[in-house]
């Protein structure tokens, strides 16, 4: 028997009624009511109420009115049924009849309450991880996490995937975000890097004969830090051999089924694919929420009718909100312009149409053009009465992201955008490369080991900027909801092919062979076709849950500057430490 508990705090029912138990947790409230004494006991399985009764034993009632919160104790007594019985609890029906105590620790007040609505705001929190940890729905999101990460490996041990571990100490790559570098001692002046991902290494796998890799392994970027990011996250990391781009995207498909499945018992029935370039023409974005059906429309038509704004933009588009827009008011109107004026937006204004329930129409570029031009175009676009057309104009990419993020503020404000429903999307042929305004020069979309299609292999010798601008790459997105849980790629597995891809992103030949050579090298024996596909594991079991931020799905993360307000880090290090490294600081 367990000398501290026969049985958790969320583990007694009716049918344990006479029982002698002994239980073990923290001190979740104490209540006097005169003679009697009630301890709500919690540990992460539940809590129990406890009963100390004066009349019974003095010396443990007294003790017992002197428990604080979140002293742990160990009680000992019997099972017994409740009169006035809680049915928001599952261990509501009984209650223990306390014949012994024992304080196993006592506490310090907690900085903030240890429930479920805690009134600690996020950096006390932080700073008391350990105590916010105690919490039930902090616990529940690691609970869900420990759940899903069991499954993956379920699912893919189950179609012959092999977990390898791959280093975490590597080397520094110009590509991508900043690097978290790590000096070494016994090499002085050189530099380890953290691994942004486990990219060559699963590659490498790949040409070493493994076939089907994954590992649910440990990320690092030093980035500028939101909600959804973290300078250490966790992916689903996965690589195959002989596989086609179709064959990657039905089996990771199945993944995501199985996860819902299993999981949170909801089926997911369809994942419809979208090319990159129809996601942006209708979105505005490469990660679109299907949750609602609100798609761009080009409004070009609007031009050449002396409205000198539309007339002098490159592209005129615009939103039609069916549900609710004859509700909206001149203040929303307002209210919605200034918002897309924010410089996060950077729209200089907000056109409108209002086709209201009598008829009627008002609208603020109304003189530029007649009744009967509008109600065309209500005919052309099938309007009905009540609806908005809301209008953005100007340069066309610029214009058409401005569209994407008013259409996701509309859908949060008409609550079209239900946490509950999940609505999966994988979003494909996406650019090679980036044209980077400010540096002159490409980047990779994605990764610089990305494949072209093949079609498309031949415009690499190409000098023309917008015929490399229209390279596609066999490259995918998973989208969930508006975010983005997975992207993958297949991979150039051709040495000639990757030098032709640095080349195009500035790489030198020996600046290639310097940071790549090991993989270039390994091309040269035998490597076979092969792709693959990441998951932000984090932002996975958040979206799951319908939250926006991944940090209650980590136990331990960094706040906005990239802190650790626990144990303050990132913090500075002894003299001794730097002379041995061979680092000196400025002074």
């Amino acid at each position: 028997m367990n000398k501290y508990r026969t049985h958790n705090c969320g583990q007694l029912r009716l049918d344990d009624v006479s029982s002698s138990v002994t239980l073990s947790g923290w001190v979740d409230i104490v209540r006097e009511f005169g003679a009697l004494t009630f301890v709500d006991l919690r540990d992460r399985y539940g809590i129990t109420q406890l009963v100390f009764d004066s009349q019974k034993d003095v010396e443990i009632f007294n003790t017992a009115r002197k428990l604080g919160r979140e002293f742990v104790i160990q009680a000992t007594g019997t099972v017994r049924e409740r009169t006035n019985k809680n049915p928001n609890r599952e261990t509501g029906e009984i209650e223990i009849e306390v014949d012994s105590l024992n304080i196993l620790n006592i506490s310090k007040t907690p900085p903030f309450t240890i429930t479920d609505v805690t009134d600690g705001g996020d950096d006390l929190r932080m700073k008391y991880r350990f105590l916010d940890l105690r919490r039930s729905p902090v616990q529940n999101n690691l609970f869900f996490r420990s759940r899903v990460a069991l499954e993956v490996r379920k699912y893919l041990s189950d179609l012959d995937f092999v977990e390898v571990e791959t280093p975490f100490l590597i080397k520094s790559t110009p590509e991508g975000a900043r690097d978290f570098v790590v000096p070494s001692r016994l090499n002085p002046g050189q530099f380890y890097a953290l691994p942004q991902s486990p990219q060559t290494f699963k590659q490498l796998l790949m040409v070493s004969g493994f076939d089907k890799y994954f590992q649910i392994v440990k990320c690092f970027r030093d980035e500028d830090l939101r909600a959804d990011r973290q300078p250490e996250f966790t992916q689903i990391d996965c690589e195959m051999s002989f596989v086609t781009q179709d064959e990657i995207l039905d089996t990771f498909e199945g993944l995501t089924v199985h996860l819902f499945n299993e999981v949170l018992g909801i089926h997911l029935d369809t994942f419809p694919r979208m090319t990159y370039d129809d996601a942006m023409a209708y979105y505005g974005v490469d990660k679109p929420d299907l949750r609602f059906d609100m798609k761009i429309q080009n409004l070009n038509q609007l031009k050449g009718h002396g409205f000198s704004v539309f007339d002098s933009s490159e592209f005129v588009g615009g939103l039609i909100l069916e549900t609710g827009g004859e509700s909206f008011s001149n203040k929303d109107i307002n209210e919605l312009t200034e918002w897309v004026k924010r410089p996060q937006i950077g729209a200089a204004g907000l056109a409108y149409i209002k086709f209201n329930v009598d008829g009627s129409i008002k609208s603020s570029i109304g003189k530029f053009y007649s009744d009967e031009f509008l109600q065309n175009l209500k005919n052309d676009f099938s309007l009905k009465d009540g609806d908005i057309f809301f209008i953005l104009s100007g340069e066309t990419e610029k214009t058409l992201r401005q569209l994407g993020e008013l259409r996701l503020e509309l859908g949060n404000r008409f609550g079209l955008r239900d946490p509950k429903v999940f609505k999966p999307l994988w979003v494909i042929d996406f650019p090679l490369l980036e044209w980077d305004d400010t540096t002159q020069r490409f980047y990779a979309m994605h990764h610089p080991f990305t494949s072209p299609k093949k079609d498309d292999i031949h415009k690499m010798s190409d000098t023309d900027l917008n015929v490399l601008k229209s390279l596609r790459a066999d490259a995918y997105d998973l989208v969930l909801n508006g975010v983005e849980i997975g992207g993958g790629s297949i991979r150039i597995f051709d040495r000639d092919l990757q030098a032709r891809n640095f080349n195009l992103l500035g790489f030198t030949p020996e600046k290639a062979e310097e940071q790549f050579g090991f993989l270039m090298s390994a091309f040269e024996y035998g490597a076979p076709p092969h792709g693959g596909i990441a998951f932000g594991f984090d932002r996975l079991c958040s979206v799951m849950n319908g939250q926006n931020s991944i940090r209650d799905f980590i136990a331990f993360p960094k706040n906005n500057q990239g802190k650790d307000m626990m144990i303050d880090a990132p913090a500075s290090i002894e003299q001794d430490q730097l002379k041995e490294l061979a680092i000196k600081l400025d002074s």
